[in-house]
């Protein structure tokens, strides 16, 4: 199935714009209830916790909504307009406009955290509907095993290239002051409102050319269902690699930015995450192709050996850089790379295999399935397998005589045992399975 420049040109700007508001949530919306409200690490790990299940229901519900009807195009692009507003509603949670309603600022302060969690919940729902169910399910419907690893390594390569997008946007920002988000939430919500006005000259409705006739909650079901596992066998064991290697990479990647800025001491981490993500989106690309032409049997492991390297060479990096020691930084430097690589490049060749055996036309009743296997899950184990590690992690004073933690690359090797399993795991039922037929992109 050859595509056109258009589909190509939607898939970017859909997924980068995407990614770009899930950046802006899922990395600053704490630094905002933290800078502005003065909120409590449980008041941030509560909201964390509301998004993550408000995304998982949604894309479940929605995933099989767009099903029953037959419609990708009017969730995204419906589904992008009210995303972008309610990313806008943000510049309007704001302690003067709190204080001026309800008089004092400890109620407004407490006032604030709840109404941006509440939002914080109704953006991801509008979020998810348009981007988890309905962008990914179009996508699958869209591709098909000629052309889904080129594709999957392109919305694979966006999350890292929404990171220094944002990291980039927000330099001119200080993000003490109110007027700053007012900005920013006005700037990625118009954005986002726009790209869903686009999206209804730029997106071609995929090709859903026999909507099911199930009842609407049989088909939200019709995922869970004992039948539909045993007859998609693979899909499903290949849902769960991808939720050990999803795991695999929860337990590092809380604590990456601290690690190398507090316990490496590299202040300009900036100009060793940038490069490697630039290189590392490039490969991604390249192992999307691969997996197009080759298969998922030959390149997974490839991909996720890139990933294991890249943990090692980090794992092995001393505790502290000093500021002049460019020749440690080189190492850094490798080893975020191949992290990176890896990373992506798993996503990439995971996300293709997951795509090329989801039933046909049943694309948006799976989307919660992944997400679960992705994001929920993943989301709950890595990072307490990671506070586990860290548990005897060395402590600092700050300056106003609190304490905090130091990760220590303990989190690299916990990382790399969990990502042995999936290898391990994958290496025996690709041995067992080696005389099988050997299908399009099959295992």
């Amino acid at each position: 199935m050859k595509k056109n420049r258009k589909f190509w040109l939607t898939l970017i700007v859909f997924s980068l714009t995407g990614q770009i508001a899930w950046v802006v949530e899922n990395m600053y919306f704490n630094v905002f209830i933290y800078k502005m409200f003065h909120a409590s690490a449980s008041d941030i790990a509560a909201m964390v916790t509301a998004s993550a299940i408000a995304a998982t229901v949604t894309t479940v519900l929605i995933g099989a909504l767009s099903d029953r009807l037959g419609k990708r195009k009017l969730f995204m692009c419906l589904g992008y307009i009210a995303w972008g507003i309610s990313i806008l509603s943000f510049a309007l949670i704001r302690l003067d406009l709190i204080s001026a309603l309800f008089g004092s600022a400890v109620n407004a302060a407490s006032v604030g955290i709840t109404l941006v969690i509440i939002m914080d919940c109704v953006m991801t729902f509008f979020g998810s509907s348009a981007n988890d169910a309905a962008f990914n399910a179009w996508l699958t419907d869209s591709t098909d095993e000629t052309n889904r690893g080129a594709a999957e390594g392109i919305n694979s390569m966006m999350p890292l290239i929404s990171i220094l997008v944002v990291f980039g946007g927000f330099l001119g920002f200080n993000l003490d002051l109110p007027e700053s988000w007012t900005a920013i939430y006005a700037i990625i919500g118009g954005i986002v409102l726009l790209i869903g006005v686009l999206g209804f000259f730029l997106v071609e409705e995929a090709p859903i050319r026999h909507p099911d006739k199930l009842g609407y909650f049989a088909t939200i079901l019709y995922g869970f269902r004992p039948d539909v596992v045993r007859k998609n066998g693979t899909l499903y064991l290949s849902m769960l690699a991808y939720m050990i290697f999803s795991t695999a990479i929860q337990i590092y990647m809380p604590y990456l930015i601290i690690y190398y800025e507090k316990t490496l001491g590299m202040a300009d981490y900036v100009l060793i995450m940038a490069p490697a993500i630039i290189l590392a989106a490039v490969v991604t690309f390249f192992f999307g192709r691969l997996t197009d032409r080759h298969g998922f049997r030959r390149i997974v492991l490839p991909a996720l050996s890139m990933l294991a390297l890249g943990f090692l060479m980090l794992y092995l990096i001393p505790a502290k850089i000093p500021a002049e020691g460019l020749a440690m930084r080189i190492p850094v430097f490798i080893g975020s790379l191949l992290m990176m690589s890896g990373y992506l490049s798993g996503m990439a060749v995971f996300g293709t295999q997951l795509r090329n055996y989801t039933p046909e036309h049943m694309a948006g009743r799976f989307q919660g399935l992944r997400i679960l296997s992705q994001v929920l899950i993943p989301g709950i184990i890595g990072p307490a397998i990671g506070a586990a590690v860290l548990a005897g992690a060395e402590e600092i004073v700050n300056s106003d005589g609190t304490t905090s933690f130091l990760p220590n690359a303990n989190i690299f090797l916990a990382a790399l045992v969990v990502l042995g399993i999936v290898m391990l795991a994958l290496i025996g039922y690709l041995l067992a399975t080696k005389k099988r037929k050997k299908q399009p992109g099959s295992v």
